[in-house]
């Protein structure tokens, strides 16, 4: 039975995907912190082959110990953000980037490394992103991930998921994800006040993302030493666009285009999913799947605080 190590993993992917690997048999330790006093895996106490460790990615000898003990390590943990990352710079540099650094520097040829990344280093591009376009990051996490991502490809064993804007319901509900905040506004004000609606991004079901991590871990000595990009190819869209499709499902819903002020993301792109694809994985879950489920978490949440499912 191979053992996993997951840092961050009682976060919105990670607690997704530490359920998965469960279920394929594989045994999972989870590295978190619980910062946001979340109680994400509760559902897996009972589970023989789980284990949560609390501490943090920043105990380079706990983090060493726990390397050195599995076959696979995925390492999630990260300030994800711009918001986030530009309140402690500091602690993005250290998460983001030094913790990848640290695990590289021990981690052995016969382990398996699985790094997440954003497709937000590339920007802004009036092409079609591929695996070969050029970095571009506009943001501190962005420019973090790709040095983390850099770090690995240059030691020659480990692969790299460039991952689209993720969306959909996880037991570390996140709703500062623009999928998911566009529904609950929707669900909650029913309006919508978009700056530069047309930029484009491309966008991934947790599920599916989760599906990818163990994909490659099966795949791993053909796809080892790459980078993919992990999206929906079906939704490479505007945020127009993606308002649109939410109101398909929230009829009352008011759409309102800011014509002056200017979005601080300025991530504006389409991405190619050609190179993944190719290797036997695709989607499972629509973006219409995604806004139905989320309608129906809202229902039960919406009473709670934001900030409660958010990354700030």
């Amino acid at each position: 039975m191979e053992k996993v190590l997951i840092t961050g993993g009682a976060g919105y992917l990670g607690s997704v995907l530490t359920e998965v690997l469960l279920s394929k048999g594989y045994a999972v330790t989870v590295l978190d912190s619980l910062v946001y006093k979340q109680l994400s895996l509760t559902q897996f106490c009972h589970k023989k082959n789980f284990k949560l460790v609390v501490g943090d990615v920043r105990d380079t000898k706990l983090l060493i110990s726990l390397v050195e003990t599995h076959d696979i390590i995925i390492p999630l943990a990260a300030i994800v953000g711009m918001p986030a990352c530009k309140k402690d710079p500091d602690l993005t540099v250290a998460v983001n980037y030094q913790q990848i650094k640290d695990i590289v520097e021990i981690i052995q040829p016969s382990q398996k490394l699985l790094v997440p990344n954003t497709n937000s280093q590339y920007g802004s591009s009036e092409t079609i992103i591929t695996e070969e376009s050029p970095f571009n990051p506009l943001s501190l996490y962005a420019k973090t991930k790709c040095d983390a991502e850099n770090r690995v490809l240059e030691w020659g064993n480990g692969i790299s998921l460039r991952l689209a804007t993720v969306f959909g319901v996880s037991y570390r509900q996140r709703m500062d994800l623009l999928v998911n905040d566009f529904v609950y506004r929707a669900f909650t004000d029913e309006f919508l006040v978009l700056f530069e609606s047309h930029f484009l991004r491309n966008y991934v079901h947790v599920r599916d993302v989760a599906k990818a991590f163990v994909h490659l871990i099966e795949n791993y000595n053909r796809c080892n030493n790459n980078a993919y990009n992990v999206g929906l190819t079906s939704a490479n869209m505007s945020k127009l666009q993606l308002a649109q499709k939410i109101k398909e499902y929230v009829p009352n819903l008011v759409i309102i285009e800011e014509q002056f002020k200017q979005d601080f993301d300025k991530r504006n792109y389409v991405v190619s999913n050609e190179k993944l694809e190719k290797t036997g994985w695709f989607c499972d879950y629509s973006l219409d799947t995604g806004i139905e489920e989320l309608l129906k978490a809202y229902a039960m949440i919406y009473n709670f605080k934001n900030k409660d499912f958010t990354n700030l």
